[in-house]
């Protein structure tokens, strides 16, 4: 029998650990933490079975940062998106035109916008789930073992034969700036064009869901549709109104967010998928691009987010680098959040999936938004202090004492 830590949230506004025990008499058995979620594999078509990678066990030594068990309390962030392997390249400067320069060094770590933000909810001590495909190749086992270790739930993950893993090359300057260019493999290609039960349930019983743009905006459309038309349970008594034309109202009035981080694929995101996303979070150029319009000035992306504003997009949560952030509520004024100083600024390359995750995680576990901003901005910090994406990923406890001496 072996003990697995855990940490109990709250339901008050204040920051706090609390230590809980769980014990299991099948330490090899994989864990379906969410109560509300009950599959029966029984009954359940073989052949029709996803690919996937073995979930966690709860031998502490086999998996050195286990998953967080959920409370009766805690629903889980979902995380769709994609999974990459990282090929960094450290660089003085990127090569011109026709040149050729040699890298300081070099190293292949795993990363991709929706495996970096599930690894930040595991390590942040909230009960993620990751839905994502990779390849049955050197670079899938990679992103399998890191989110694996960050304490997220693999069993939506699945590995295809037909695509290889996705990858990314990543051009980090000595000043920690970079810049990427990305081939999707598995992330873009091989999906289902429908999604399975089983990852349409997670999603449907999610307390928040994290969407990114290096997957197609087909399976992401499908997943907005599919947690905003559920209206669950534990929601009955704020239900509204049934008669709702267009996009479900279920979803939005228990408070239960779609955020659609922006970056990734260079096209304008369809209205079929913004009417179903509650929360878009670009940075000042993602957004700059998606409007046409620009964002040099905080007027002027104040001007560009009205243009969300009036497609239906009700917040809008810019990541502004070096200036901070600000959400963007229609009707309300800004909040603003201003950076939270790092001691050395090593790579960014995580930092803006890190302040969306990170977000996310305080937004579901009940913080005001200027909290939400605080604690994301925190924990972006501390990111942007570690080389890599998902090994950048910070722990609770250390943003929680950030946040203390700030």
């Amino acid at each position: 029998m072996s003990a697995m830590r855990a940490v109990a949230f709250s339901p008050s506004n204040q920051w706090y650990d609390k230590i809980q025990t769980h014990f299991s008499n099948h330490p090899n058995r994989a864990i379906n933490t969410n109560p509300h979620l009950q599959f029966n594999n029984t009954t359940q078509n073989q052949s029709n079975r996803r690919n996937l990678f073995p979930c966690f066990s709860t031998d502490a030594s086999k998996t050195p940062n286990p998953p967080t068990p959920l409370t009766i309390t805690s629903s889980p962030l979902v995380v769709v998106g994609s999974a990459n392997a990282d090929i960094y390249v450290e660089i003085d400067r990127l090569p011109k035109e026709g040149e050729t320069i040699s890298a300081k060094n070099g190293q292949t770590l795993a990363g991709g916008k929706g495996a970096n933000q599930a690894a930040c909810g595991g390590k942040l001590s909230y009960p993620t789930y990751f839905v994502g495909q990779v390849g049955e190749d050197a670079h899938g086992k990679l992103i399998t073992e890191a989110l694996r270790s960050g304490g997220v739930h693999l069993d939506h993950l699945s590995a295809v034969s037909a695509a290889p893993t996705g990858h990314a090359v990543v051009m980090l300057q000595s000043d920690g700036q970079n810049s990427i260019i990305i081939v999707g493999g598995a992330n873009m290609h091989c999906w289902p064009e429908k999604l399975s039960d089983e990852d349409l349930e997670v999603v449907r019983n999610a307390g928040i869901v994290l969407l990114q743009r290096e997957i197609p905006e087909s399976v992401n459309t499908q997943v907005a549709k599919a947690f905003c038309s559920v209206f669950p349970a534990r929601h009955f008594l704020q239900f509204v109104d049934e008669n709702v034309a267009g996009r479900s109202k279920a979803a939005k009035s228990a408070g239960i967010p779609v955020i659609l981080d922006a970056g990734g694929m260079d096209a304008p995101i369809s209205q079929e998928l913004l009417n179903f996303v509650d929360i878009l979070s670009p940075n000042e150029t993602e957004l700059g691009r998606l409007t046409g319009m620009p964002t040099e000035s905080f007027e002027q992306i104040s001007h560009a987010v009205v243009k969300f504003h009036k497609m239906g997009v009700k917040q809008v949560l810019v990541k502004l680098g070096s200036k901070g952030s600000a959400l963007f509520v229609e009707g309300e004024e800004p909040i603003k959040q201003s950076v939270i100083p790092a001691a050395k600024v090593l790579d960014t390359t995580g930092a803006g999936d890190t302040f969306t995750a990170s977000f996310a995680v305080a937004l579901v576990e009940g913080k005001s938004k200027r909290e939400c901003l605080r604690f994301a901005a925190a924990a972006a910090s501390l990111c942007v202090q570690v080389k890599g994406a998902i090994p950048s990923m910070p722990e609770r406890k250390s943003v929680l004492n950030l946040l203390q001496s700030h």
